[in-house]
């Protein structure tokens, strides 16, 4: 098992050799033309002058404080990484084999494999339609795929007639959280902060991110586990039932108050924030 991490720990070694540096980067050492010529790869020539003119602006201006975009540009970044983990994924994932043994299925483990399987899938669709889609509309329909399957989990778990539709209930939710929170999330921190408190801001929402981590993880068991009597499911119940409420607030969360940053640069996210400190 352990033997095995090594080939993408050596294939991830061998193709990051392949990744040019950031035109940030090189316009922050002088080297400006290498800066057009990757730019110009991925723009065009005709749009790639511009955006260097922007980078070099913004260039002069190193850091800013924290919260000169409004303390809402800092809370946006905040809940994304919140919800990515209050949804409750990471507690699904890490004790998926004990789930499926509840649900009474005859191979857990050969069902967690499977979901694996399907996770990885489901993250290729985001590859393939971040760009063309848009960030906001992955993470609202993803909420809503999750909490359709929280919620599915919770009405049919421990009805044994209804087993199958329990673990496909859990695979839509798990499947769901891949094309949307799981990817994007990173994606729209990585883009949604001005670049002059780009450093700061970033480090504390994966800080949040990372607390609600063991908040989620510490908390499943306890509540998987509480009975209002003897034998009956209510944890179960609860604790998929909440997610799903979750779930849903994430969706109005993202609706409302997530910018989308689909073919926007780092220098025009800063011109969004400051028009809606207006």
């Amino acid at each position: 098992m352990f033997g095995s991490e090594a080939v993408p720990a050596g294939l991830f070694a061998l193709l990051i050799c392949f990744v040019p540096e950031t035109p940030r980067y090189l316009v922050s050492i002088g080297q400006d033309s290498r800066a057009l010529d990757i730019l110009s790869k991925i723009n065009g020539s005709s749009k790639a002058a511009q955006i260097l003119q922007d980078i070099k602006d913004t260039m002069v201006v190193k850091t800013e404080k924290l919260m000169t975009y409004g303390a809402m540009c800092i809370f946006v970044g905040i809940m994304l990484s919140v919800f990515q983990q209050a949804v409750g994924i990471n507690a699904v994932l890490y004790y998926a084999p004990r789930i499926f043994g509840d649900m009474g299925m005859d191979d857990p483990m050969m069902l967690t494999v499977f979901m694996g399987i399907i996770n990885i899938s489901f993250t290729l669709v985001a590859v393939f339609t971040v760009e063309k889609w848009g960030r906001k509309p992955l993470l609202i329909s993803g909420s809503l795929g999750m909490a359709l399957g929280a919620f599915g989990v919770a009405l049919t778990f421990g009805n044994d007639s209804l087993a199958l539709l329990t673990a496909a209930s859990l695979l839509v939710y798990s499947a769901s959280f891949m094309f949307s929170w799981g990817p994007i999330t990173w994606v729209l921190i990585a883009e949604i902060f001005p670049n002059t408190i780009r450093g700061a801001a970033v480090a504390i929402a994966v800080a949040f991110q990372w607390i609600f981590n063991f908040i989620v993880s510490s908390t499943f068991v306890p509540m998987f586990n509480m009975h209002l009597t003897e034998g009956d499911h209510f944890g179960h119940w609860f604790t998929y039932g909440l997610y799903g409420i979750i779930c849903v607030i994430a969706a109005v969360f993202v609706w409302k108050l997530v910018p989308e940053t689909k073919g926007k640069t780092l220098e025009d996210m800063t011109q969004l924030w400051r028009n809606r400190q207006k």
